[in-house]
């Protein structure tokens, strides 16, 4: 049998590089089990954000409290919170590319089939993503432009707003015709209806 002392020394010890490393590819947050990789227990967490080292967001979700803050927390907070196959899309995606100017009432996240984790101020969407439907911006993980347009046609997001987003989003060269196409012919309906005048008005 194991002493208690003899338990604790094969803890590791709390590597605040580590989790300083891990926070900064996330604009500063980070998860309680993510700290546990750095060494970092609960209660170790717990007496840090108390000293006003960790800034507490949500439950189970904090930040440096020294590193700037983050216009896109909504964004880190939620997918943080999701889990580690989350992944930001459909209108959140849409406005983190800069391809709209409104701001989503809800962050969007997309999970794999059989996820059911409801969380307030986050719209779950349940769908498999291929590895070429995720891309990474900001350090979020998020659906690439094509998949995204490819989601919000078949949700129902108004006409206009996505064919000004699939216009911008080729001209800056953030999605192809090709990228598009594939979309269109795995997914069709409505992206398809969408996209046939946008790309053959191109051609001309």
């Amino acid at each position: 049998m194991y002493s208690r002392t003899s338990q604790n020394a094969h803890k590791p010890p709390a590597d605040a590089e580590a989790l300083f490393v891990i926070a900064e590819a996330q604009g500063g947050y980070f998860t309680t089990a993510q700290a546990a990789e750095a060494g970092y227990s609960r209660n170790l967490v717990m007496y840090h954000a108390k000293a006003g080292n960790f800034s507490r967001v949500r439950q189970g979700v904090y930040r440096l409290s020294r590193y700037p803050n983050s216009p896109r927390e909504d964004l880190y907070v939620a997918w943080l919170s999701a889990g580690p196959h989350a992944v930001v899309s459909h209108d959140s995606a849409l406005e983190l590319f800069g391809l709209s100017d409104a701001v989503p009432r809800d962050t969007h996240i997309t999970m794999p089939r059989g996820s059911s984790r409801r969380r307030p101020g986050i719209r779950m969407h349940t769908s498999a993503l291929a590895a070429e439907d995720v891309t990474r911006r900001e350090g979020l993980p998020v659906t690439t432009v094509a998949r995204t347009i490819a989601d919000l046609a078949r949700i129902g997001f108004p006409s206009e707003q996505l064919q000004q987003a699939v216009s911008e989003a080729l001209e800056r060269g953030m999605v192809t015709e090709e990228q598009l196409a594939r979309q269109s012919s795995s997914r069709g309906g409505r992206l398809a209806r969408l996209l046939s005048p946008l790309l053959d008005e191109r051609k001309r």
